[in-house]
């Protein structure tokens, strides 16, 4: 069963080595797919040196430029389909997600039917661990909204670490997904939900970044705010 972790980074190099390490360190045979937009520090040399290392299931996409976290993942999903993985995850590079639950991902889909898996921060046994209240009140908010507009019943709809089983990502039409920032995250399970497959929430622990910056802009809350009322106008050919 073939298993691919993209990656995206910018200005990881702090981060990058620990993180493919420990994913490599896994039972369950993961390949990782790095897909760097031009990390001026140096990040995807490090990658290039490791590829060397783990020359059967390390690869990297470099792109020309900050290109937005959705452009990224659209991009390593259709590598993914391309070279035939069967499962595909998403998974931030600074340790916020645990790459020990990506094993109880793939149990969700593997073993329990699920066509997409969420690690979530807010489910049942889920949780967050050193943000601020400000940023928790602001996440849950959000979640909440975003809820009650679109009416899709999952509790953690910006979440960032997911697996998802190839048939979904070849049902959703990749080059109509509007969004690049946390909405994408939105988007993409709004899509898949309208299609009909089955989601599942998977509790995780939440934690912030120890080292490296976050990425997180006034422009990509915007975005989700206002990209949630745009959604429920959205058919999966649009």
């Amino acid at each position: 069963m073939k298993k691919l972790v993209i990656v995206p980074t910018y200005n990881e190099k702090e981060n990058i080595e620990k993180i493919i390490r420990k994913v490599f360190s896994l039972p369950g045979d993961y390949s990782l797919l790095i897909v760097d937009d031009g990390s001026p520090d140096g990040t995807s040399g490090i990658v290039k040196s490791l590829m060397q290392e783990f020359p059967r299931n390390l690869y990297i996409i470099e792109r020309t430029g900050k290109l937005g976290l959705g452009t990224a993942y659209i991009t390593g999903f259709k590598w993914a389909l391309e070279n035939g993985f069967e499962f595909i995850f998403e998974m931030d590079a600074d340790f916020s997600h645990d790459p020990e639950d990506l094993n109880n991902l793939f149990k969700a889909c593997n073993d329990n039917g699920a066509d997409m898996a969420i690690g979530s921060r807010y489910t049942r046994g889920g949780r967050v661990v050193n943000w601020p209240w400000d940023r928790i009140f602001i996440s849950k908010g959000g979640a909440l909204y975003t809820q009650i507009i679109t009416q899709m019943p999952v509790r953690d709809p910006t979440a960032g670490f997911v697996c998802y089983r190839s048939n979904v990502l070849r049902a959703i039409p990749l080059d109509k997904v509007h969004f690049i920032g946390y909405a994408f995250q939105i988007e993409m399970k709004y899509r898949a939900w309208k299609l009909g497959f089955r989601i599942k929430e998977v509790p995780i622990t939440f934690k912030d970044r120890k080292e490296g910056v976050s990425k997180m802009s006034t422009n990509i809350v915007k975005e989700a705010m206002y990209g949630v009322w745009k959604m429920r106008g959205f058919s999966n050919q649009h």
